[in-house]
């Protein structure tokens, strides 16, 4: 199986990075060690330490999140000025080309902040990942408020490129669930209905993780199939899903899935107005697709998936530790 050391450093563990401790191979031939000796094995973890407390107090991690920052402003001009360019372009099937760019967009992002702090850059990664218990609930964290204040630095630089007639139109690019249109009778409001958008969006946000994140959570298959490869994988299944929930509703004023909080977060701050209806759906509704992931990494056989021994942060250890019951 895995050798003693199952974790590595946690800033490179959610796509197989290079720590000095990875995980090895599985090896189906059984041996002395089973799944049995984790509750022994990490009994003598700490609340403090499975929560992962000192993550608040290390250099490091803070130093980690400045790529949070950074890379989630980076990703919210870049995508922002890519929907808007796009639709301003004389182009046929904008959605499709769209969804092209950003999955391009996306995977270069991920390679050039995967070696600082694990290529988050998406509050539904940081979450998850803590759930599961690749990184603490601590860092993830503070790995998503860097996001959300990247996401501000983002909108804002977008605001100060474009005119306002774009930001206008296009709301600095940011998630929308309808908008108010001139009508031949007055104003009209267009867009989806908030129960069809909350399911989008936790249909969406559950694919983008079942189908992509996975094979970054599972060591030995994202250090079989290497980073450009998985991070190719997880932009694409990225940009699919923004052409799938923008063309399968046809609802104008439906800017889509947002799969990323902090990125409506931010545009939503900066630009206000009608952004701010139903922003809701775009928190809960990822919140929700994490939770249901989490429970489905819980209910397959855990031979087949992460460690020998699980993560030490993994979310059910924590709740099982802060009451005081056997790991």
């Amino acid at each position: 199986m895995a050798s003693n050391n199952v974790l590595g450093d946690e800033e490179s563990q959610l796509f197989g990075g290079s720590g000095t401790n990875r995980v090895q191979h599985f090896s189906s031939t059984p041996k002395n060690r089973t799944i049995d000796d984790e509750g022994k094995k990490q009994t003598s973890l700490s609340v403090s330490q499975r929560l992962g407390i000192p993550d608040f107090f290390s250099l490091d991690v803070w130093r980690a999140s400045m790529g949070e920052l950074i890379g989630s402003a980076v990703l919210v001009f870049m995508l922002d000025t890519i929907v808007i360019s796009t639709f301003e372009s004389d182009t046929k099937m904008p959605n499709l080309i769209m969804s092209i760019l950003i999955a391009i967009v996306i995977t270069i992002l991920l390679l050039a902040v995967v070696p600082i702090s694990g290529g988050h850059i998406n509050p539904v990664i940081s979450f998850s990942a803590g759930l599961v218990g690749i990184i603490s609930m601590s860092r993830a964290i503070i790995y998503m408020v860097a996001q959300c204040l990247g996401a501000i630095l983002g909108a804002l630089a977008l605001k100060a490129v474009v005119s306002s007639t774009i930001a206008q139109t296009f709301s600095l690019g940011g998630c929308t669930i309808s908008v108010i249109v001139p009508g031949p009778n007055g104003p009209v409001t267009m867009g989806l209905e908030m129960a069809q958008a909350l399911w989008l969006e936790i249909f969406c946000t559950f694919v983008f993780l079942f189908a992509s994140i996975w094979m970054a959570y599972d060591h030995r298959q994202a250090k079989a199939l290497g980073h450009v490869t998985v991070l190719s994988i997880v932009g694409l299944v990225l940009g699919l899903l923004v052409f799938i929930s923008t063309t399968v509703t046809t609802k104008k004023g439906y800017a889509g899935a947002g799969m990323n909080p902090a990125r409506c977060f931010g545009a939503a701050l900066v630009r206000g107005g009608h952004l701010w209806d139903g922003h809701w759906i775009f928190w809960v509704g990822p919140t929700i697709a994490c939770v249901a992931f989490y429970v489905y990494t819980k209910i397959i056989p855990p031979q087949h998936f992460q460690a020998d021994y699980g993560y030490k942060h993994d979310f059910a250890g924590v709740v099982k530790a802060l009451f005081g019951s056997d790991v």
